[in-house]
């Protein structure tokens, strides 16, 4: 007892400093430790009775607020009423174990905030990170959280894949991704992300039917191509890549200007390393309709005369509509001559680029697209 009351009187008199300091003023970090180690030797029970010491903790949260360290007194001392902070902290560190504790902690409380706003909101990049601070965190309160994004298109790509993500660690998530493909009500952006994940899923029964329903790309000699993770994760040699890019059965420059060279009819690739990691990159090549840049849907166009144009509108004048074929050829036709046009589902990149090369040419590809990056 004696001990206790010690350490108690050890932690008021290192906080006084705190209560006598301008709000703004920082608290050094020699004197943030010493609260810190003092309060650690106190049982919860001790600092919860104690008004001083609870307020000497507050004082410790708010100077600790969105590291790790918070989130370990939070939940050492069971604090409520701090979920938003913790939130912050899922989000700054969804892949750790800070960040999903914190989520844990959130989903655990007694008043769970209403987390759906942040998982829709126009900050993506956080509500990317949310998801996976989610999905990592292997709460029961979690799936329910998760489901409903995936095939809400209107929400951000990155954030509903990696809810596919999430999904696809449980055996219950992965065979409601397997009910959507089977009822073919699983977004196109996202049966790449299902796909790679469910073909690598542990079980097996999940694994033989998503062989079915979502199959792996096959790479050359129609070989399945190995998993998405291994790909990834080899090393590549840009100079290759560089040649396959430019080789004409790939064709890559046939629809593509990197620094003036390819044809112009897809975007522009000269600053891609820029804009998309990787595993984007490796999704467009692989899934080429599964995400269609904005200005570049393919339209399908008949003509009173039976012909019939597929390429992208380039021109939608009044009495005029003009049609960019693969290759850039374009084709200026008169509105009174057209009777229907249809935009299509697909991309205008074919399918089965991975087939015109080996695993290891698709990573060198992958490398030298990465290098290009804005100067």
């Amino acid at each position: 007892m004696k001990l206790l009351c010690l350490v108690a009187w050890m932690v008021t008199m290192a906080a006084m400093p705190l209560h006598a300091a301008a709000p703004s003023e920082p608290i050094s970090p020699e004197r943030l430790n010493t609260i810190i180690e003092a309060l650690s030797r106190l049982e919860p029970a001790v600092v919860q009775g104690n008004p001083k010491l609870l307020e000497a903790l507050g004082k410790v949260l708010d100077a600790t607020r969105g590291t790790p360290r918070f989130v370990e007194l939070v939940r050492r001392f069971s604090v409520a009423g701090r979920e938003m902070d913790l939130i912050e902290v899922a989000a700054k560190y969804p892949a750790e174990e800070s960040g999903v504790e914190a989520m844990r902690l959130v989903l655990g409380s007694a008043a769970v905030p209403d987390l759906r706003p942040l998982l829709r909101g126009a900050d993506k990049a956080k509500a990317a990170a949310l998801v996976k601070a989610l999905a990592n965190s292997n709460h029961p309160k979690a799936a329910a959280l998760l489901v409903p994004l995936v095939t809400e298109t209107k929400v951000d790509a990155a954030v509903r894949k990696e809810a596919v993500r999430g999904l696809a660690r449980s055996q219950e998530g992965a065979r409601q991704l397997l009910a959507w493909a089977r009822a073919d009500k699983l977004p196109a952006d996202v049966r790449f992300t299902a796909s790679a994940e469910l073909n690598a899923a542990r079980w097996p029964d999940v694994q033989a039917e998503a062989a079915k329903l979502l199959p792996l790309p096959a790479g050359a000699n129609a070989q399945p191509l190995p998993p998405i993770a291994e790909l990834l994760q080899r090393k590549g040699d840009s100079r290759n890549g560089e040649a396959v890019y430019f080789r004409e059965v790939v064709g890559c420059a046939k629809c593509h200007q990197i620094n003036g060279r390819g044809v112009e009819f897809g975007p522009a690739l000269s600053e891609i390393g820029s804009k998309l990691g990787k595993e984007a990159m490796l999704e467009a090549i692989l899934e080429p309709s599964a995400g269609i840049s904005f200005g570049f849907e393919i339209w399908n166009v008949e003509t009173k005369d039976g012909s019939e144009f597929t390429g992208m509108v380039v021109s939608d004048a009044v009495d005029e509509l003009a049609i960019k074929a693969v290759g850039g050829v374009v084709t200026r036709l008169k509105k009174a001559d057209v009777v229907k046009r249809t935009q299509s589902k697909l991309s205008g990149m074919p399918t089965g680029l991975a087939q015109s090369v080996t695993p290891q040419e698709l990573v060198d590809l992958l490398e030298f697209l990465s290098t290009l990056k804005k100067k």
